[in-house]
């Protein structure tokens, strides 16, 4: 494959269907891994998206989504697609509509050959030398998927959680107490992925930064996403903004 992606996301590319109020309801682009690549591209990380998105008007809108994100291992194909319906924001209430949907239709072996020959970052992959897992906990997980869990988790090299993830992987484990600048949040949607964007960016740009820096990229890139309604990638100037504001904090 000639130009081999440096970084990939591997994972799911959704629609969130978002309530309004009245039975009005608009769709947004989403997905945790696809929200990551997005957010990586607009923070200037070339990477490619790997995943199945469906051939309709959903999977048409997700394509055109992110220009920036290199689409060439990103496999479309004739199946309903994965949707979220989102019925309330904070606190999130919501549930997937998706039984055999796109997502779980990538084929590997279509891959075009030599894919891999470059890459040195994978979120949620496991073809690399550095690998990058979002547990990114939905009420669906219940004890079933501590397997998958486990076996995620034996693999990375680093793991981002939430405080949702916690709850919900680890019940009954105590949280610890955060540090986190305070913004006026606007929509919390794609924040976890672009603060997951934000880190490996920094650890993909910066390597020899010491590790407080790489959680401080991640925070700034988090506290931006919150600034904006929807699954929107942060500007890079709103990121540079908050990044002074957490080493303040």
């Amino acid at each position: 494959m000639v130009d081999a992606p440096f970084m990939l996301c591997a994972g799911e590319a959704l629609t969130d269907m978002i309530h309004q109020g009245r039975e009005q309801w608009v769709s947004r682009v989403g997905g945790s891994t696809w929200n990551v690549a997005r957010a990586l591209a607009v923070l200037g990380e070339p990477n490619a998206f790997a995943g199945a998105i469906s051939r309709d008007r959903f999977g048409d809108t997700m394509w055109q989504a992110s220009p920036a994100v290199d689409l060439r291992l990103l496999q479309r194909v004739g199946r309903a697609p994965l949707l979220a319906m989102v019925e309330q924001g904070e606190p999130p209430r919501y549930f997937f509509i998706g039984d055999d949907s796109a997502d779980l239709h990538f084929d590997p072996a279509t891959l075009p050959a030599g894919w891999a020959d470059g890459l040195r970052w994978a979120h949620f992959s496991g073809i690399s030398l550095a690998i990058s897992y979002d547990p990114n906990y939905r009420n669906l997980m219940d004890a079933r998927y501590t397997p998958t869990l486990e076996a995620m988790a034996s693999l990375a090299d680093l793991i981002k959680v939430s405080d949702d993830d916690l709850r919900g992987l680890f019940p009954g484990l105590g949280l610890d107490h955060a540090l986190a600048p305070r913004v006026a949040v606007v929509d919390t949607a794609g924040a976890g992925g672009a603060s997951a964007a934000g880190l490996l960016h920094s650890l993909a740009r910066h390597p020899d930064r010491p590790l407080q820096a790489h959680l401080h990229a991640a925070l700034a890139a988090g506290c931006a996403a919150c600034l904006q309604a929807g699954a929107i990638p942060p500007p890079p100037a709103a990121a540079r903004r908050h990044a002074s504001i957490v080493l303040t904090v």
